[in-house]
């Protein structure tokens, strides 16, 4: 009898203290991968960034447009003074000029989408082993993008407790990439 007690001790102890620290005790967890990126204080500070780089980049943007727009004007009127032969190198110049410009654009736009998803994924790395230990305490044996479930109780959804724990432990990340100083 006291084997048994000591035993039931030890099997509802991880319940218990599970349950104090607001991880729900089921089968299969749910979680919003989105949530938890957007919501943590590390995805707010990516998201923060690659805003303002994609502010900066609009800014170029126009100012790249209305210089054009001022050459083209320009162009334009050179070509009721021009014979075609003189104009066409001109204008084929420009249209070079147009199109590097888009590509290059194009280019940093792309580095900026690439950016971000990059970011993603090293959160995402670097948030397993939180994941991890919100699973085995609350004795799961899968964690599920609430996404793809069809139905499920609001209980088995872990994505506030591993924000809550991600800030506490990586915060904004930034100090991961300044090698780690403080």
């Amino acid at each position: 009898m006291r084997a048994l007690c000591v035993f039931l001790v030890f099997a509802c102890t991880p319940t218990v203290q599970a349950q104090q620290l607001g991880v729900p005790q089921a089968d299969v967890l749910t979680l919003s991968s989105d949530r938890l990126f957007t919501e943590s204080q590390f995805g707010q500070r990516v998201l923060r960034q690659i805003e303002s780089e994609g502010a900066s980049l609009a800014a170029e943007n126009e100012r790249i447009v209305a210089e054009l727009s001022k050459e083209e004007k320009d162009l334009t009127e050179k070509r009721a003074e021009l014979t075609p032969d003189e104009f066409r190198p001109l204008a084929e110049a420009f249209d070079n000029k147009v199109q590097s410009h888009r590509e290059g654009q194009r280019a940093k736009l792309d580095a900026l989408a690439r950016q971000s998803e990059d970011a993603r994924q090293t959160f995402l790395v670097l948030v397993q082993p939180i994941l991890i230990e919100l699973l085995r305490e609350s004795g799961a044996s899968v964690v599920i993008e609430r996404s793809n479930v069809f139905l499920s109780s609001d209980r088995t959804d872990v994505t506030d407790a591993a924000i809550a724990r991600i800030n506490e432990q990586i915060g904004d990340g930034s100090q991961l990439e300044n090698g780690g100083s403080d």
